[in-house]
């Protein structure tokens, strides 16, 4: 399985999702990356404000880092390889990278809650 990997820009938190503006693009790609999690494939974001080290060690985006200054980010990697820069890619481009459909990608998670409600 392909190793996918997010080098996202500075945010205040890992996905980025939190705040009273949320973008809605962050919460379509967290929500594909824990769909990616969940069918196995090794997916990784760093968030440029809380994991510096993980640029600076990656020599491929250190290099755009300083050719480029921070607009360049986010930076996704396949494998090793820059698949897309300035922006986060398509559901279209990650079906195409991973064989997982559209649908698959951002399918929402279904959770089972369970309530104890005491009567008065």
């Amino acid at each position: 399985m392909k190793k996918i990997e997010f080098f996202d820009p500075a945010m205040c938190c890992s996905s980025g999702v939190c705040g009273p503006a949320v973008d809605p693009e962050l919460i379509r790609i967290s929500s594909v990356v824990h769909n990616l999690k969940q069918k196995g494939y090794t997916v990784v974001r760093y968030n440029l404000s809380s994991e510096t080290e993980a640029f600076i060690n990656n020599a491929v985006v250190g290099k755009l880092l300083n050719e480029e200054g921070p607009d360049v980010l986010p930076i996704v990697l396949v494998d090793g390889e820059v698949v897309h820069r300035q922006q986060y890619p398509t559901n279209e481009e990650l079906s195409a990278w991973t064989g997982m459909s559209e649908q698959e990608l951002i399918s929402k998670p279904r959770m089972r809650l369970e309530l104890n409600v005491k009567a008065k």
